[in-house]
């Protein structure tokens, strides 16, 4: 019983999670459009490394306990890959548009599938092979790759999901020999010192509105990362992740009636093959993990 209420509770935070990142994409997208990418990404990640650094004090040890990695370079391979991921996405936002930049980067878990074999040495199976390929299906059919419609815009959020899943799987490995606190700090100050040479040489004056914009955007960063590592706290990530994708629906509606994107049928069904095909390739995970324990 008491799994089931941690589960319940995991899959609320996991929406809240999902909400909350929809939340930011949407400030990100504004502010994005009004001034440079990396000035604005370069604020935010100075946040959120101030946001890591007091998390770290706090734990025991302090802050010589987060800083001991032993894995130095990986780990800040590993914020400077987040960072140049965070700035894909952001400028494909303002390309693209929400709706579509994450009809696109929802192919991340079929890619950290792919790519679990080469970095971490996992076996992938047949079926998720085949839910992997049809995922590409449905990312071409968001595409429509050879049509007049098709931008080469489109490309950056898949270079951005290629991006991310590296990371993520970037991240297990490192768990093998540091702690979560110490990946968590590196995170933060690695990426906050790679963008801020590139944030304060497009640099430029904000209104005050903006500052307070960028507040917002700043708050419901940390506010998301901090749902989420207690989604993952109180429940089976396996369990929780497939709600993760609620964060499309979520997008869909902030870009269609606060930004009057159009959403199309080819990306409708694009995006609903992508979702069937990460979810089945999440429950596959699952069940293969369940197995070998």
């Amino acid at each position: 019983m008491k799994t089931e209420q941690n589960t319940r509770l995991g899959i609320l935070l996991m929406a809240l999670t999902s909400l909350v990142f929809s939340i930011q994409d949407g400030i990100s997208r504004h502010l994005g459009e009004a001034y440079s990418v990396e000035m604005v990404v370069t604020i935010r990640f100075w946040f959120f490394a101030a946001f890591v650094t007091i998390l770290a004090a706090r734990q025991p040890g302090g802050l010589r306990a987060a800083v001991a990695t032993r894995q130095p370079l990986v780990q800040v391979f590993r914020g400077a890959l987040l960072i140049a991921e965070v700035c894909a996405m952001v400028f494909a936002f303002t390309k693209l548009g929400l709706v579509e930049t994450h009809a696109v980067f929802s192919c991340y878990p079929l890619m950290v599938a792919a790519l679990s074999g080469p970095v971490l040495g996992e076996k992938v199976g047949w079926r998720r092979w085949t839910a992997i390929g049809i995922g590409f299906i449905g990312i071409l059919i968001v595409l429509k790759p050879g049509m007049s419609v098709f931008s080469p815009y489109a490309l950056l959020p898949l270079a951005s999901a290629l991006m991310f899943a590296l990371y993520g799987l970037l991240t297990r490995f490192v768990a093998r020999q540091d702690s979560a606190t110490v990946s968590f700090f590196w995170t933060g100050v690695a990426g906050a010192a790679a963008i801020t040479p590139f944030g304060l040489a497009k640099w430029e004056p904000m209104s005050a509105e903006n500052w307070g914009w960028m507040l917002a955007l700043c708050i419901t960063s940390v506010t998301a990362h901090f749902t989420m590592i207690k989604a993952y706290a109180v429940a089976e990530a396996g369990a929780i992740q497939p709600f993760a994708y609620l964060q499309l629906v979520f997008i869909a509606a902030l870009g269609f009636f606060l930004f009057g994107e159009t959403i199309r049928t080819n990306v409708i069904i694009g995006a609903v093959v992508v979702v069937g095909a990460g979810i089945f390739t999440l429950l596959r995970a699952r069940q293969k993990e369940r197995g070998a324990a």
